[in-house]
């Protein structure tokens, strides 16, 4: 817990003073050189925090590399600054010149608020060319908060921190992948699944509908995992919020259906990508299902007619004038999740 309250205090005191920072060297001494010292490194001892290290580069004497973290006289983690404008781009590091020429296994390449772990987890002594540690210190979770406790001075053990690198840094990599086969899903990857299902021959025109179906079928998974998720803990705040808003004449000719409050899960899953769940507020009323923005009856967000011989959700425009569309079941909410979030827009912009 201490680390992670050094870490946000420092995230504040980034985002406070990084308009008043201009060079690389302000950038080392507001932002790097405190991010090392909560780690538990002195950067007053010079046993401990070596700044300019020099290593024999061969034909490249006397390059530095602006720290070195040492414990028991070696050198476990060398550290290159850039200012906090730049992007880090390792190909231009002296990182990569140095690792082989120190016994460390880690490098560190920051600009103050983005960090960038590296080892050698491919080849020994050659730096790979991916870190298996990134982060912008403003946007900290948890789960990177304990990674970055493991180099702090208590806890450093080189083989513990190596063997996990391996997990994170490909842990990593197919996160990413997989976020971008959701956006886009790829031929392989659409295939792949449209194999599965479709029995006929797979031609151009079968794989572009199964492009979009893949795509709109792990949306609507995705969605779906989160409302289930969502729903106890919903439950006890619709309970809540009805005990409040409901009018004593109209408890007996209002009832809210279980349908309904599906309905409103699905559109609290849907909507939470732009907006905190606690600003997503149902009323229910004798005509429809009312799910208001702030709780608010000028902020309508979408409307539930159930209770009829058909169902449908109602949309709205700039205009606030509802549409009505025919769905089958709550389940055909996710296929208008677009209208959905651009109703957002209407009010916030």
């Amino acid at each position: 817990m201490e680390l992670q309250s050094q870490l946000k205090t420092l995230a504040e005191k980034v985002v406070k003073l990084k308009g008043q920072i201009d060079t690389e060297e302000s950038t080392k001494h507001a932002f790097v050189l405190p991010f090392i010292n909560l780690l538990g490194y002195d950067t007053f001892n010079p046993t401990e925090v070596v700044p300019e290290f020099t290593a024999d580069l061969g034909l490249k004497k006397g390059e530095k590399v602006d720290y070195a973290i040492f414990q028991n006289g070696e050198p476990i983690i060398i550290v290159e600054c850039k200012n906090w404008k730049e992007k880090l781009n390792p190909h231009n590091s002296q990182l990569f010149r140095y690792f082989h020429t120190t016994k460390t296994r880690f490098a560190l390449l920051t600009n103050g608020i983005e960090y960038q772990f590296y080892a050698d987890l491919e080849a020994v002594n050659k730096m790979d060319e991916k870190p298996f540690l990134e982060f912008d210190i403003t946007q900290l979770k948890e789960n990177v908060i304990n990674e970055i406790g493991k180099f702090h001075k208590s806890n450093f053990n080189v083989d513990e921190i190596v063997d996990n690198a391996s997990s994170l840094k490909y842990t990593k990599e197919l996160k990413k992948l997989i976020s971008e086969e959701l956006q886009t899903p790829s031929y392989n990857f659409v295939r792949l699944f449209a194999s599965r299902v479709y029995t006929g021959r797979l031609t151009e025109k079968v794989m572009g509908e199964f492009t979009d179906l893949v795509s709109k079928a792990f949306a609507q998974t995705i969605g779906e995992k989160v409302n289930d998720r969502l729903n106890a803990a919903l439950d006890k705040e619709s309970e809540k919020q009805q005990e409040e808003h409901k009018e004593p004449e109209k408890i007996s000719k209002v009832s809210t259906s279980e349908e309904e409050m599906d309905g409103y899960r699905i559109v609290v899953a849907i909507l939470r990508r732009k907006l905190p769940v606690n600003r997503i507020v149902h009323r229910d009323t004798q005509s429809y299902f009312g799910i208001l923005l702030d709780d608010n009856n000028r902020k309508p967000l979408c409307r539930l007619h159930l209770n009829g011989g058909n169902k449908y959700l109602g949309t709205f425009n700039g205009r606030k004038e509802e549409t009505r569309h025919l769905i089958n079941s709550v389940d055909d909410i996710y296929q208008f999740e677009e209208l959905l979030l651009q109703t957002i827009d209407f009010y916030e912009d």
